[in-house]
């Protein structure tokens, strides 16, 4: 069974811009900017003949994806798409001392300490565990060839892990911004990149 997978992020909310941190437990709205992202994301890729969305259950990957919506595509959100949870971090701005724990968290992560969570928080572990159930659905739907699916920058990195079998201490080397594209296919089993880290559709808006 082949499947396309069209992978993004979110378009940018007022937090993402006064470097507030969301996460899971944050339902914020996109701000002008991140509609403007996702229609020139709805304008690049509206002809691509998508079988079903699939989003977060969290309201700016569901704005992200209106214009799609609006064409009466198949829809369906799941938790398994949800961004990390950063525990006691959500809400609050990055302050220096906020930024150092992250700096720590991030830095175990690297190491290969994929438990480690924030206080009240996910770590790489529990977020892959609901990604698979989340990935097993998805897959498991045949009649869905292409499919569009709309998530959180952390939750994606560890997600590309996940599919491409790299191990989640390499997340940070998938690069992501405000709605990103990666393209994979699926087949027989496996998944490949296909288009890596794709903003040819931001360009007008990066001009401006």
């Amino acid at each position: 069974m082949k499947k396309t997978f069209y992978f993004i992020r979110h378009g940018q909310t007022d937090l993402n811009l006064k470097g507030i941190v969301q996460g899971r437990g944050v339902n914020s709205p996109l701000n002008k900017m991140g509609v403007a992202q996702a229609q020139a994301f709805f304008d690049r890729y509206n002809t691509v003949p998508f079988d079903k969305i699939y989003t977060s259950t969290l309201l700016r990957t569901h704005q992200t994806v209106q214009g799609f919506l609006d064409l009466n595509l198949p829809w369906e959100q799941l938790v398994g798409l949800d961004e990390i949870s950063w525990g006691v971090y959500e809400g609050k701005e990055q302050t220096p001392e906020l930024l150092a724990g992250f700096e720590k968290l991030v830095a175990a992560w690297r190491n290969g300490e994929l438990d480690v969570s924030i206080e009240n928080g996910e770590s790489p572990n529990e977020l892959m565990a609901r990604q698979q159930v989340a990935l097993d659905h998805m897959l498991a739907q045949t009649d869905e060839k292409n499919i569009l699916v709309c998530m959180h920058g952390r939750a994606l990195r560890i997600m590309l892990c996940l599919m491409t079998g790299v191990e989640a201490r390499y997340m940070d080397d998938f690069p992501h911004t405000n709605t990103a594209l990666y393209k994979l296919l699926y087949d027989n089993g496996q998944f490949e990149i296909v288009d890596h880290y794709n903003i040819a559709h931001l360009e007008a808006l990066i001009d401006e």
